[in-house]
């Protein structure tokens, strides 16, 4: 093994040691075990939040006034949570939902062949959005019913209506917010980790220190990138592991160890270039998360966004874009990588 190779891995094993001095960095990583550890008992409470239909936290009561209530209330008492009870008159059910004696109030009536419906709900809170989901699936009943009824009524055949899916809200949750959560973070994180590393040895002089060495500049950064991008993988992979003994399984972990070993190395690039570019730890910090949201967002426009490329590829649905995105992002992560490599060969290092 040549020196400079060697120097690179001494480098390298430095920040990892380091690294379990950094209360903040540890702490990060012992909330993502957590949830990985036990992400079987935190779906249920956190798939509370994200789909407030999946738990029964008492019904909702609706009153229901026009002359189409009778078809909104076939649907609400097929609707589990939701209980509809029938008002003459809309100033009655006005009176009730002001009273506190129903949560929200629906008005069905008939215009020009069509059914027009108007939602009252509270103002604010969790019994909003418990109305709101509630409401909406007995909308979504009524809408298919019409459909169905009406279907004779058109000269033309009508595209068959997709059967009722009776899908887990837990399912959906795992794999659309959990496993993209426990994926993305540890990106995330060692890029962060490398503004930190990288100011941290500037303002305590140990860059000064290191530059005695027979290293260069660019050697000591490579170092420390290598050490920290290989991090944000590993940690994927225990999560995944975590995951697997919890009772969720994830499929293609090759794939998905390449998608995360691919935004590790953007990311730690992104702040390794940030950092060089400014010097000063909040501001490096600042900059590099403001970046890396930037780059989230607008990655949301394409075909297929990274949240998108890591569910698809845990529950073993790709589409046909998923190869072709994971592929785009190991290039774009080689890119940045020996954009800064070029970078960092002519920065001047007194200037750190």
């Amino acid at each position: 093994m040549s020196n400079p190779t060697r120097g690179r891995l001494v480098v390298g094993r430095r920040e990892l040691a380091s690294l379990s001095r950094e209360k903040t960095i540890v702490l990060a990583l012992v909330i993502q075990l957590f949830v990985a550890g036990f992400s079987s008992f935190l779906v249920v409470g956190l798939t509370s939040l994200y789909s407030p239909a999946s738990v029964s936290a008492g019904g909702v009561e609706v009153a229901v006034v026009g002359d189409a209530g009778e078809g909104f209330v076939e649907a609400a008492e097929a609707t589990d949570g939701l209980r509809p009870r029938r008002y003459d008159d809309r100033a009655t059910a006005t009176e009730a939902f002001e009273a506190g004696v129903v949560d929200a109030l629906v008005e069905a009536r008939t215009q020009e062949g069509r059914v027009d419906v108007t939602v009252t709900a509270p103002e604010s809170g969790l019994q909003k959005t418990l109305v709101v989901v509630r409401v909406r699936s007995a909308l979504e009943a009524l809408e298919r019913a019409e459909r169905v009824d009406r279907a004779n009524w058109l000269d033309a055949e009508a595209v068959p209506l997709p059967p009722p899916v009776d899908a887990s809200p837990y399912l959906g949750f795992t794999y659309t917010v959990l496993i993209p959560m426990l994926l993305l973070l540890p990106a995330f994180i060692v890029g962060s980790v490398a503004v930190d590393g990288i100011t941290e040895e500037v303002e305590r002089g140990t860059l000064e220190l290191l530059r005695v060495t027979p290293l260069s500049l660019a050697a000591i950064v490579e170092g420390k990138a290598l050490a920290l991008a290989a991090l944000g993988p590993a940690q994927a992979l225990l999560w995944i592991g975590l995951l697997s003994l919890n009772g969720i399984p994830v499929a293609n972990v090759v794939l998905l160890g390449v998608f995360v070993a691919a935004l590790s190395v953007a990311t730690v690039a992104l702040g390794v270039g940030t950092t060089l570019v400014v010097a000063d730890r909040q501001r490096a910090q600042l900059l590099y998360s403001f970046a890396v949201l930037g780059l989230l967002t607008a990655a949301t426009a394409f075909p297929e966004g990274p949240t998108s490329t890591a569910a698809l590829l845990a529950i073993d649905s790709p589409g046909p874009l998923t190869d072709a995105a994971v592929l785009g992002y190991v290039l774009i992560a080689v890119a940045l990588a020996l954009s800064v490599r070029w970078y960092v060969g002519r920065v001047d290092p007194e200037r750190l």
